[in-house]
C-alpha cells in the first residue's frame, strides 16, 4: 500500500490539465483511492481486502473522489474566464498565463509569456507548438522566419494575418542550457501544463476551422503521436470543430521540395473549401508540375 498520495496526485494533475475528469480503474485501484479519500476526510483508512486470484477484476469508468480531484487541481491552478466580449475573455486568460503555476512550477520554461495574436472572433484558428527566440523578443506568436512563411501562406489564401486567431500550445519559450537563439520542442509535461489555455481559447473564439501547424501541436490537440504525414490530408475534430493538420512553416523552410509545399497547400485548399472561400484556377495550380 503506498504511503503517500503524491505520485498519484502528480499523475492526476497531468490528466486534469488535459481536461480529463474520469479514469478507468480496477478493484485494487478503487480500494487505494478509497483509502486516500478517507484520509482526506480525517477518518480511518478503510481496510484493504486482499483479493484472491479467483476473484474477478472489474473495470469501470469511475469519477475520482472529490478529495482526490481537489488535490489534483488546487484553486491556484483553476482558470477563470471573465469579460463580456471575446477579446475581453482572451485578455483575462492572457493575464492569468503570466503567473500560471502549473507552467511556472516546472522550472523548464523561460520567463517571458507569449500568448496569442489576431481576431478572437476569427473563422480560422492556427495553433503552433511554442514561442521561439523571435516570438519571445517581440511578444507575439509566429513573427520569425516561420511566421513570415505563414504570412505568405495566408496571403496566398486571400486572408490577412489579423483576420485569423494565432496561438501556441505552450505560452513560454522552452528553456535550454546556454540558450541564445536556439529553440527546442516543448515536452509533454510542458504542453499538459498549458493545455487549459488552448481549450478555453477554442471555446471563446469558436472558429469554423482549426489548423494545427506541425506534429507537436497536432499531438497535443488530438492526443496522439502519429506523424504529420499520416494525420494530414483529412479533417479531424477538436471540441466539435473541424481540425486540419498540416506541416509547420519551418518544415517548408528547411524542405524546399515542391512536392512538400504542394501537400501543405492542398491542406489550405481544403480549408478554403470548408469555409466556402473562392478558389481560383491559379490558386488550384500552385506547386503543380508545369
Amino acid at each position: 500500500m503506498p504511503t503517500s498520495a503524491e505520485p498519484l496526485v502528480s499523475y492526476l494533475r497531468q490528466l486534469e490539465a488535459k481536461g480529463q475528469t474520469h479514469v478507468s480503474v480496477d478493484d485494487d485501484a478503487r480500494l487505494i483511492l478509497r483509502e486516500f479519500y478517507m484520509r482526506a476526510k480525517g477518518g480511518q483508512p478503510a481496510a484493504v481486502e486482499q483479493k484472491t486470484v479467483s476473484q474477478p477484476v472489474s473495470k469501470e469508468e469511475t469519477k475520482l473522489p472529490e478529495a482526490v480531484v481537489e488535490s489534483a487541481a488546487p484553486a491556484e491552478s483553476a482558470l477563470t474566464v471573465s469579460g463580456g466580449t471575446a477579446r475581453e475573455k482572451i485578455d483575462s486568460l492572457r493575464q492569468q498565463a503570466e503567473k500560471w503555476k502549473p507552467a511556472r512550477g516546472l522550472g523548464s520554461l523561460r520567463q517571458t509569456m507569449v500568448f496569442s495574436t489576431g481576431d478572437p472572433e476569427a473563422d480560422i484558428m492556427l495553433v503552433g507548438e511554442a514561442p521561439g527566440f523571435d516570438e519571445e523578443r517581440l511578444h507575439e506568436p509566429f513573427v520569425g522566419k516561420a511566421g513570415q512563411k505563414l504570412d505568405d501562406i495566408l496571403r496566398a489564401m486571400g486572408v490577412g494575418r489579423k483576420q485569423c486567431y494565432i496561438s501556441n500550445i505552450v505560452k513560454f519559450r522552452p528553456a535550454m542550457p546556454n540558450q541564445t537563439t536556439n529553440n527546442r520542442k516543448p515536452t509533454k509535461e510542458e504542453m499538459a501544463a498549458c493545455m487549459p489555455f488552448i481549450e478555453q481559447e477554442v471555446k471563446i473564439v469558436q472558429p469554423k476551422v482549426i489548423i494545427a501547424l506541425g506534429g507537436t501541436a497536432a499531438h497535443a490537440l488530438l492526443d496522439c503521436d502519429l506523424a504529420v504525414a499520416r494525420m494530414r490530408g483529412s479533417f479531424h475534430e477538436y471540441q466539435g470543430i473541424p481540425l486540419r493538420v498540416t506541416y509547420h512553416p519551418s518544415y517548408i523552410l528547411h524542405n524546399e521540395a515542391t512536392s512538400e509545399k504542394r501537400k501543405l497547400w492542398e491542406d489550405m485548399l481544403e480549408v478554403m473549401g470548408l469555409l466556402g472561400m473562392p478558389v481560383s484556377d491559379k490558386q488550384k495550380s500552385y506547386f503543380l508540375p508545369k
